[in-house]
């Protein structure tokens, strides 16, 4: 862990569990705040980093960026099985909880604060003394139950209007709700902006009672892992710089589709991915 008297402000702070995938190639390192913190760099944003892992797992990739990882007995560990009728997920291990006032004095004013949980280790609400420009929430780890076998299924996220009316955006994707529309919609209505991700159909945008699908160019897909977390990476940024919703879904449109072409972290956006995608937003 960083001497935390040394540590500088950030403009992104990310703060969830790092996952330990498994996959048939090995461990790999994953989670909201891998694939998001990475990103956020990529697009050029100071990055901080509030995570728990176990030995097993080397954060190694994050070297670049200042994180504070506390000591956990495990990593929390996912293993992912693809099938002709989707993707089945098992929760095989789960680090500790996170507390939000262990967040250093510095980094609790950066100018985007993203709470991105994998298994529902942290809270929704920023208690006092956090005084970001934008908080941006990606609540897939609260929208996750999984039972005595690890098989992870969706869930009805109970109480989750405090968390929605503080936020300033959201990103959620169409699986993390079991494709309920009805909930999509309640929510939306408790929620400033609120995005929706649909695969390779690209993303619906919720904003100020209006709704508008963005739609993903065709690409060749070869790993969609990580693809919603570089999305709301893309969307939060581009949110925070431009305050345009819709300009902030296309943008992030465009970089989750470059992403899906490559292999796990691999997929994080290249400069040039991001010039052509903003070119081609600006347009």
């Amino acid at each position: 862990m960083p001497d935390l008297a040394l540590l500088e402000p950030v403009d992104y702070l990310v703060v969830g569990h790092v996952a330990h995938d498994l996959t048939p190639e090995g461990p790999r390192l994953g989670g909201t705040v891998t694939y998001s913190a990475l990103t956020a760099r990529a697009l050029g944003y100071r990055v901080g980093i509030v995570t728990a892992a176990g030995p097993e797992t080397s954060l190694e990739l994050l070297n670049d960026i200042p994180h504070i990882s506390i000591e956990s007995p495990r990593s929390t560990t996912y293993e992912n099985i693809y099938t002709e009728h989707g993707r089945i997920q098992y929760l095989r291990a789960q680090a500790i909880r996170l507390n939000l006032n262990k967040v250093p004095d510095v980094w609790r004013r950066a100018s985007i604060i993203h709470l991105g949980p994998i298994a529902g280790e942290v809270d929704s609400v920023l208690p006092a003394g956090f005084s970001p420009a934008l908080i941006g929430l990606t609540p897939q780890g609260w929208m996750r139950q999984w039972d005595s076998e690890g098989r992870v299924s969706p869930k009805r996220w109970k109480d989750y209007e405090p968390a929605l009316k503080q936020a300033g955006a959201v990103v959620l994707s169409r699986e993390d709700v079991g494709g309920d529309d009805e909930i999509i919609e309640h929510m939306a209505g408790h929620t400033r902006v609120l995005a929706v991700t649909e695969a390779d159909a690209g993303c619906i945008l919720y904003w100020h009672g209006d709704r508008r699908r963005f739609r993903a160019p065709k690409v060749q897909e070869v790993d969609a892992t990580g693809a919603g977390d570089i999305f709301a990476a893309a969307f939060f940024t581009r949110l925070f710089s431009t305050c345009d919703p819709w300009e902030a879904a296309r943008f992030a449109t465009l970089i989750a589709s470059h992403s899906v072409t490559r292999i796990g972290l691999e997929g994080i956006p290249t400069p040039q991915e991001i010039e052509a995608s903003m070119m081609e937003v600006l347009q």
